[in-house]
Parts: C-alpha cells; sequence; structure tokens
C-alpha cells in the first residue's frame, strides 16, 4: 500500500507544494517517494511508496514509453501475476515487478474496461495526456480511500484528506456532513471537510479542465425474494461454495515479497481468516491480539488458544486506558473523522507495534458482519421480518435470548419510536425501518440535543436518513429483495466506508505503515454471500452460519460457536486516563471554538456520564468521545 497526491490545474502547480504535501502521507509510504509534472507543471502525480511486491524496481509514478499516459497506485491486486501474462502475450513490455504495472497496460489495452480484471484493495489515478484527463478509481467496497477537491479552478486528488490540505484546499467544516454523523448516517461522498469529498465506493472519476464526472462501474446487487425461493442448494453445497471462494480469497492475498501477518481476536472472522490461511502455508503466521485489562473486552486467551491450534506463532500486545488516552489525538488526527470508541485507538497502537515487529502486511477480518449479518440489529432484522409462521412469543423470547446473553451489544443497541421523523422518512421508502437505522436514529436524536442552537435551526429541516437514500441506487438496488439483504446494502453503503474501513482499518493501519489485506470483501466473495440463501446468514439467532460451517475444521470449539461481541475498547472506570483527557479538552480553547456543540451543553452531558453506571455507560461514552474527537479535529486541522 502507498499514498498519493494527483492535480489538473489552471496554473502551474509548485513543486515544493507537492512535497509538502506528500510528507502530510509519507506514513502511507517510508520507502521511497516520487514526482511527475507535465512541461507546464499544470498537471502533476506524487507517490510514497511502501514496498511490498516488486522490492527494488516497483517506484511510481509508472509512464508508458511514449511518456504520455502516468499512474500511481494505493493498493494490491491479487491474481495479477496472470493478468501480467495475458498482457504480455498481447504484446505488453513491462518495466517493473510491481502489481501496479498492469494498470497501466490494462488502461492503455482495453480502458476503463480493464476495471473488471482488478480483484484487491486500490485507489489508482491515470494521468491521460493524450486526452487531456485525469482518471481516479476506487475499488468495490471503499477499502482504499480516495479523496477529491475543486480548488481555484483545479481538480486535486489524495489518498487523505490532509495531503488536500497541504496543496491549499481550506479546511472547514461542512455542517451537513457534521450533522448526519451524529447520526452515524452520512453519505460516503461526503466528508466532515465542506468542499472535499470521497470517490464513491466501485466509481470511477474523469477530471478534466471542462469539470468532473464520476460514474458507477460495480455495485454489490441481491437476488431478489423471487430468485431466492428458487434456489435449490443444499445446506452443504453452498458451504463448500463458500468455502471455495473465500479461500481462494485468502491465498491470493498471501502473495507478497515480504511476511505476511495477521490480526487476530477470539472471533470467527479472523480465527476463520487465521485458520484458512496457516493451511495454504508450510511455515507458522505471526499473528498479533490486542489485550485489555477488563475481561468483558479482552479476547486474547481466546486467540491464543486459536493461534496455537492453527499453529501460529502468537503476540499478545497489551494495551492499557492511558496508552489510548495518549494517543488518542493522533488517531482522530488520521483518521480524520470524529470516533464513538478507543477502539479505532486501540488498532493505532495494534499497529505501531506490528510495524515495530518489522511487519508490513497482515490479513485482517473486517466486512464479516456487513457480509453475513453478524451485528445483532440485523439478527433482529432477520427475526422480526423473515419470521415467517413462528408466533411473535417465540420472536420476543428469541429477541431477549439474543440480548441477554452479550452485555456489550445490549450496552450499544438504541431502539426509537416508529413516530420519529428520520424513522419516517425511512419507511415512506422502504415500507420498514431496519434496526440498524432505527439505533442510529435514537443516537443523533440524543446527539442533537447537545448542538448548538444555531447549528440545530440551521439543520431544522435536513433529514441524513433523506439525504442519502435520495443519493444511493435503492429503488433499483433493493426493490424486491428480502429486507435483511436490503439492510446489508445500506449499511455498506454508509457505515462500513465511513466507518469500519476508516478508524478501524486502512487509517489505522497505515498511520504505521502496515498494509491490511480484507479476503471477506474481495468482491467475488461478496457476490457469492450476496446470493446465498438468508438461513446461511443467520440460522435462528446465530449469525455467520454459513462462515462458521466453512471454517469449523480449522476452528477451536469456544470460537465456533462464540455469539458476535463487537470490537470495542473497554469504558472508563474510576481514576482512568481517559477521563483526564475529556476533562482537558472540554477545558480547551478548541472546545469552546469548535461550531457543532454547545460548550454547556457538552459539558452538562459529560458531568452525567460521570455518573451513569453499568451498560448504559458504555453507549453514553460514545457520545462524549464525539464531543471530544470533533474538538480534536478542530484544533488538529485548524477548520473552521
Amino acid at each position: 500500500m502507498c499514498g498519493f497526491v494527483a492535480g489538473l490545474g489552471r496554473r502551474p502547480i509548485v513543486q515544493s507544494q507537492i512535497e509538502t504535501a506528500l510528507k502530510t502521507i509519507a506514513h502511507r509510504g517510508p520507502d521511497g517517494h516520487g514526482i511527475w509534472l507535465s512541461d507546464d507543471k499544470t498537471r502533476m502525480l506524487g507517490h510514497v511508496r511502501l514496498s511490498i511486491i516488486g522490492l527494488d524496481n516497483g517506484a511510481q509514478p509508472i509512464s508508458n514509453p511514449e511518456g504520455t499516459v502516468h499512474i500511481v497506485v494505493n493498493g494490491e491486486f491479487y491474481g495479477y501475476q496472470d493478468i501480467r501474462e495475458d498482457l504480455r502475450a498481447e504484446g505488453c513490455e513491462f518495466s517493473t515487478a510491481s502489481d501496479s504495472e498492469i494498470i497501466l497496460h490494462l488502461y492503455l489495452t482495453r480502458g476503463l474496461d480493464g476495471l473488471d480484471a482488478l480483484q484487491g484493495e486500490f485507489a489508482i489515478v491515470i494521468m491521460d495526456e493524450r486526452r487531456g484527463e485525469m482518471i481516479a478509481v476506487r475499488d468495490r467496497f471503499g477499502i482504499k480511500p480516495l479523496f477529491y477537491a475543486e480548488h481555484e479552478g483545479g481538480l486535486y486528488f489524495a489518498s487523505e484528506i490532509k495531503a488536500l490540505l497541504a496543496l491549499g484546499v481550506p479546511a472547514k467544516w461542512d455542517r451537513a456532513a457534521a450533522y448526519g454523523d451524529g447520526f452515524l448516517f452520512r453519505h460516503h461522498e461526503r466528508t466532515l471537510f465542506q468542499s472535499i469529498r470521497s470517490v464513491p465506493q466501485g466509481h470511477y472519476a474523469i477530471a478534466s479542465t471542462t469539470g468532473l464526472r464520476i460514474h458507477p462501474y460495480w455495485d454489490w446487487t441481491f437476488p431478489t425474494s423471487e430468485d431466492l425461493a428458487r434456489d435449490t442448494r443444499s445446506e452443504t453445497e453452498c458451504v463448500y461454495g463458500f468455502r471455495e471462494v473465500f479461500r481462494e480469497a485468502i491465498k491470493t492475498r498471501l502473495v507478497a515479497d515480504v511476511d505476511v501477518g495477521c490480526y487476530l481476536s477470539g472471533g470467527v472472522d479472523s480465527c476463520a481468516v487465521l485458520g484458512l490461511a496457516q493451511e495454504a502455508l508450510d511455515r507458522p503466521i505471526q499473528c498479533y491480539t490486542l489485550s485489555f485489562d477488563d475481561a468483558m473486552y479482552d479476547e486474547a486467551v481466546l486467540a491464543e488458544r486459536q493461534a496455537r491450534h492453527s499453529g501460529a506463532d502468537f503476540y499478545k500486545i497489551p494495551v492499557t486506558r492511558r496508552d489510548i488516552a495518549d494517543a488518542y489525538s493522533d488517531a482522530v488526527w488520521h483518521a480524520e473523522t470524529p470516533m464513538v470508541n478507543g477502539n479505532g485507538t486501540a488498532k493505532f497502537l495494534l499497529s505501531k507495534w506490528v510495524q515495530a515487529a518489522g511487519i508490513k502486511t497482515v490479513l485482517t477480518g473486517e466486512g464479516a458482519d456487513e457480509l453475513l449479518g453478524g451485528y445483532v440489529p440485523f439478527r433482529r432484522d432477520y427475526l422480526l421480518q423473515h419470521g415467517g409462521d413462528r408466533p411473535q412469543a417465540e420472536t420476543d423470547a428469541l429477541m431477549e435470548e439474543m440480548f441477554a446473553s452479550n452485555a456489550a451489544t445490549r450496552a450499544v443497541f438504541m431502539r426509537t419510536g416508529q413516530d420519529d421523523p428520520a424513522v419516517q422518512d425511512v419507511i415512506a421508502r422502504l415500507g420498514w425501518v431496519p434496526s440498524f437505522m432505527e439505533s442510529y436514529a435514537q443516537l443523533g436524536r440524543i446527539t442533537t440535543t447537545i448542538y448548538r442552537d444555531d447549528f440545530n435551526q440551521e439543520m431544522e429541516s435536513f433529514s441524513p436518513f433523506s439525504y442519502v437514500m435520495d443519493r444511493v441506487p435503492y429503488a433499483m438496488a433493493m426493490k424486491g429483495r428480502d429486507a435483511l439483504n436490503q439492510a446489508l446494502y445500506l449499511n455498506s453503503k454508509t457505515h462500513l466506508p465511513n466507518f469500519i474501513l476508516t478508524f478501524l482499518a486502512d487509517r489505522m493501519e497505515m498511520a504505521h505503515s502496515v498494509e491490511g489485506r480484507v479476503p471477506f470483501l474481495d468482491h467475488r466473495v461478496a457476490e457469492y454471500v450476496a446470493n446465498l440463501p438468508l438461513n446461511m446468514k443467520i440460522h435462528g439467532v446465530q449469525e455467520k452460519y454459513v462462515l462458521r460451517e466453512a471454517a469449523k475444521h480449522v476452528l477451536v470449539d469456544d470460537v465456533y460457536i462464540k455469539e458476535k461481541h463487537p470490537f470495542s475498547a473497554p469504558p472508563s472506570a474510576g481514576e482512568d486516563p481517559m477521563l483526564e483527557l475529556y476533562e482537558d479538552v472540554i477545558a480547551s480553547k478548541a472546545f469552546a471554538e469548535q461550531p457543532i456543540y454547545d460548550p454547556e451543553k457538552a459539558k452538562g452531558a459529560f458531568d452525567m456520564f460521570k455518573m451513569i453506571e453499568g451498560d448504559q455507560r458504555i453507549a453514553f461514552e460514545g457520545l462524549v468521545q464525539r464531543v471530544i474527537s470533533t474538538a480534536l479535529m478542530h484544533e488538529r486541522f485548524a477548520m473552521t
């Protein structure tokens, strides 16, 4: 993985400014950097490199022999060897051993149709001087970040927002995006920065002197309910098919010119990745597990048992609340978005430790819950919307069992009334409301009570749910689909890229030059899972059923039966360093100046939080952290 900046300006671009922008993302590529500037200096590409494949001769930007087409890439392409051989058979000549060079030749020979051949996590910029166009491409699920901004008549792209700020784009709050973020439901194209956008998942953008056009090239599609009803596959066939496509996704992600490690929790997702990966190797994989000093949140014992069972080398990384408090501000700076838990900072610290151990690449388990209905709201949807002839009393009992068995999950799930305006907006479109959106609506209502009055007044007519749903193709992608699949689709367009793949994945990993590889979000795995019968995803109240069955032979029994436990840092308690951090930020000038939260209302909420005990403390701390991280963003990015 790497990082880049790119620009198509109306005036000459100063090279020193490009260098400054690259320095802000040097953590993404400490192994080298390169710059290409057009003769008139109005077009540029800049790249920082993390060497994973083609260690000695993979420098970027890469250009065609005529010097008319140039590329920069952040990502990995799996199965690139076969693509390269096919291109060589067509007469293409390669100048590097890097997997990234296939992009140049695919584009030269097939144009943008070549995107269909790509498998992996990637963001790409192609500068085609023949056409006077700059083309930016984002992977199918948005695993790799790709931002853009129009500034002073030019168009600029970058791997992180801070690089665009270094190029002169102003750091201003996008107030509507910030409002929607309080509901954890923000359209993915909008960032918290007013003039900076994300290229959406599975899209490409074409920039020229006449403007910017954005087009989709892939979407996650589900069969209709009628199509699923005609599915005659047995459970054995479904499990076998999933195992094969998932095993292949893992196998391809083990290809590298450096050692590939594994992030391991005690959950079925990462344990399945480890077990199937270890089957494909003749050496132990190095596994790294976060360890907390709160038994409810610590999975190190179970993770170690799984590692020993798989034949992997196990490393436990202890993280204290002091560690999280000390690193919290830096983690927010890397995330470029507010946080609601210390889990992102814990992942930041884990990656720091792994980098110090000399590991550049790790397998991770993100995406399984979003594909296979792992979260409690998805399981609730399945029980409520797909109960068939099951008596209501039995459904109620199953939901009670589900919530009673997991205190951490129970604490963060909130319900709101059907008369909530945000919920009504969803019902008007879908005829029902997914549980994760119902929970976020309640969270949003609580959050708005501590917004500044002028901010609430300004946003009085703004509905985050309506805004997002008017901008995703839900009518085309969701009509006639089962409720569970509708919820999975909407979550994949919002919460997955905005939060899970930001402060629990790429940004916390690449903050320390660690490349995360995500086999669950291989598009072939996702397409296979989309077409599975619903009871292969959720079986009764057991989530991710097909994964459990497909990986049963490589899992320890306790992992196989373990219920989903959200990855969270423990809540604060007693004399806690995080409470000290909250106090310090609340007393800061940045807290008083940030334009989102009313300082007195937020202070009152914090005082209330300190008196809360039990499960609700976990949920309420999320609101406190949102306020604190917003103030830290305001300060670290000098926002206005």
